[in-house]
């Protein structure tokens, strides 16, 4: 056994040893280097986390969880345990640099799931086929259906990590939810997880606080101003790039700014290694370095994210109209004599959308002390939860600050 010392829960028990083979490994090693809250810190400055820390937290979690439910019962045997506590672990293991940033712009067609996928097919490789139940699980071709659920669902480990670890460490408090009262209630019905009745109000709280932890951390406008920021700098690199620019950047970085690699590339040998190399460090470096690049739209937006010179952002429910976008758009180009293509990195609009639960997937099932189940929607009197349900959807545009009084 290994022990961890963990800010959250305290001691934390690595039970088996194949789990600490997959943490050992440099693999799983890259999301030290990887934050978990992207530029949350440039809101947040506590939020300097990264994606070890909280894949550790949710086996934590999951251990705890599985113990409840043997408890209770629910059979599952030690081969189990050891494949959902390796699904767990591994679940954000293709995350690149800054979370999502990379999918929007360096690799084409491909998601951080798909490339988690993609890593625990070779890990497997590597542990001699030790990872096909785990994989089993995260995939849910499992039978055991309510295993896939501790993994990947709206009452999963994952989320009750995170929510957790990311309201400490932003020290936004209304994300702070109760893990240990809401896997004391686990359950499992018909291969279904279930939370046991005296549960609900720990559920509805759970509910609350992810819709909260949302608007205020995930999504909070200066966040969103920022990680969209980023996103422009590295689709502007990668437009030099495809244009023969020289542009500085660490071996592993250029790689993808200079080839554009798609979902099946990534079944080369060489592309896996590229990827498992890259982190933040990559991105931010090329970055700092870009501040004095010739390209003045490249050096202009590069400079603005290192001295957070963040773009004005305004968020509303309903869209923006087209001509006041290019009325702005049209002032901003005079201003810094840029073209049409360059002016896209310095206006943009997007919408986003906070989803807090949904009652048509994958949903929360509260069991009663008489065998009935009913979804937390229908079994809560809080009408706030009925309402959470609902997508919340808003439009937001991001332009250079000094235009704030023209917009």
């Amino acid at each position: 056994m290994k022990i961890l010392n963990d800010p959250i829960y305290g001691f934390i028990t690595i039970k088996h040893p194949i789990l600490l083979k997959l943490i050992d490994h440099p693999y799983f090693q890259r999301l030290n280097r990887i934050k978990q809250l992207g530029l949350s810190y440039l809101v947040y400055p506590g939020a300097h986390h990264t994606r070890f820390h909280h894949a550790i937290g949710a086996m934590h979690l999951m251990q705890q969880a599985l113990e409840v439910l043997k408890v209770k019962n629910v059979k599952i045997t030690e081969e189990e345990e050891v494949g959902v506590l390796i699904a767990i672990l591994l679940h954000d293991i293709g995350h690149g640099p800054f979370s999502h940033a990379l999918e929007h712009t360096l690799v084409s067609g491909v998601n951080h799931e798909d490339l988690s996928i993609i890593l625990m097919d070779k890990l497997n490789e590597e542990f001699e086929g030790k990872l096909n139940l785990g994989i089993q699980i995260f995939r849910n071709t499992y039978s055991k259906k309510f295993l896939h659920q501790l993994v990947s669902s709206q009452l999963d480990m994952d989320r009750l990590d995170y929510l957790k670890r990311d309201s400490f460490y932003s020290g936004v408090s209304e994300g702070v939810v109760s893990s240990d009262r809401i896997i004391n209630m686990l359950n499992v019905h018909e291969d279904q997880l279930v939370i046991e009745e005296k549960g609900i109000y720990s559920i509805e709280k759970f509910i609350v606080a992810r819709r909260l932890m949302y608007w205020q951390v995930y999504l909070h406008k200066t966040v969103l101003a920022a990680e969209n920021l980023l996103v422009e700098i590295l689709k502007r690199a990668n437009f030099l790039a495809s244009q023969g620019e020289e542009l500085f950047a660490s071996p592993v970085l250029k790689k993808f700014l200079y080839n554009n690699y798609t979902k099946e590339d990534f079944n080369k040998e060489e592309v896996i290694y590229q990827f498992t190399m890259l982190d933040d460090s990559d991105i931010y470096s090329a970055i700092k370095a870009w501040c004095d690049h010739p390209d003045k739209t490249l050096s202009v937006i590069s400079r603005n994210l290192i001295d957070r010179k963040l773009p004005k952002i305004a968020i509303q429910k309903l869209p923006f109209e087209n001509e006041r976008i290019e009325k702005l758009k049209e002032m901003v180009k005079e201003k810094y004599q840029i073209s049409e293509v360059e002016i896209g990195h310095l206006v943009f609009n997007s919408e986003i959308a906070n989803n807090a639960y949904n009652a048509k997937k994958d949903i929360i099932l509260i069991k009663y002390k008489n065998g009935s189940v009913l979804n937390i929607t229908d079994a809560s009197d809080n009408f706030n939860i009925q309402a959470l349900t609902e997508s919340v959807k808003k439009y937001f545009i991001c332009y250079p600050k000094e235009f704030r009084n023209k917009w």
